[in-house]
C-alpha cells in the first residue's frame, strides 16, 4: 500500500472485511461476536458461518488501544479489520474490550515506594492499579518513553509495567522515574 508523505501509516488504512458476509454494502458489520463451552471468542458471519477461537489484534496498541483491531482466525487468516470498537454493537465490543484486556494487561503505576539504587539491576517497588507488587529492572533499556508523558517498563522476568502520565505522579514518583528516561 503506497501512502502520501503527508500521511501516517494509520491514515492510509482502511476499515475492511474478507467478505460481503461480515460488512454490508452501506458499510454496517453483519457478524455477532459470542463465547463457546470452553470461553473462546467466536465469530458468525452474516450466512451464519461460525469462525472459532479468534483472536482479537490491536494493531497499534500503545498509540490507539481501541482503533485498528483486527479479528483473526487462529491460522492467522484476517476476517474484520475495525478502525474503532465504537461502531460495534454493545455486546460485541464488550467482547473486544475484554479480549484486548486479557492481550494486553499492564498494571499502572501510580506511586513508586522504594527502588534499591540507582544503578542496574535494581529493584523497585510499586503501588499499582492492582495492589503494591516489586520488580527487578535490568537495565536503562527496559524503561521506554513512549509518548511526552507515557513510560513502559520491561522488568527482569518480562512482565510489563506503565505509567500514563508522568505528572499526575507525586513528586518522588516522577523523580525516581524520570530519572530513567
Amino acid at each position: 500500500m503506497q501512502t502520501l508523505a503527508s500521511e501516517s501509516p494509520k491514515s492510509a488504512m482502511a476499515e475492511h472485511a474478507r467478505s460481503e458476509a461480515f460488512r454490508s454494502s452501506e458499510g454496517a458489520w453483519r457478524f455477532e461476536l459470542s463465547r463457546d463451552a470452553w470461553s473462546h471468542l467466536q465469530l458468525t458471519d452474516a450466512r451464519g458461518q461460525v469462525y472459532r477461537d479468534i483472536v482479537v489484534l490491536p494493531l497499534f496498541p500503545v498509540a490507539t488501544p481501541k482503533e485498528w483491531i483486527s479479528l483473526v482466525t487462529s491460522d492467522g487468516e484476517e476476517l474484520v479489520c475495525l478502525r474503532d470498537v465504537s461502531v460495534l454493537s454493545p455486546q460485541n465490543r464488550a467482547l473486544v474490550e475484554e479480549e484486548l484486556a486479557y492481550r494486553e494487561f499492564v498494571p499502572q503505576i501510580q506511586k513508586v515506594i522504594w527502588v534499591s539504587g540507582t544503578q542496574e539491576p535494581c529493584e523497585w517497588e510499586v503501588d499499582t492499579n492492582f495492589g503494591r507488587t516489586r520488580f527487578v529492572l535490568n537495565s536503562e533499556e527496559d524503561v521506554r518513553r513512549v509518548s511526552a508523558w507515557t513510560v513502559h517498563f520491561v522488568d527482569a522476568s518480562g512482565g510489563r509495567f506503565r505509567v500514563d502520565d508522568v505528572r499526575k505522579l507525586d513528586h518522588r514518583s516522577r523523580s525516581y522515574v524520570e530519572w530513567y528516561v
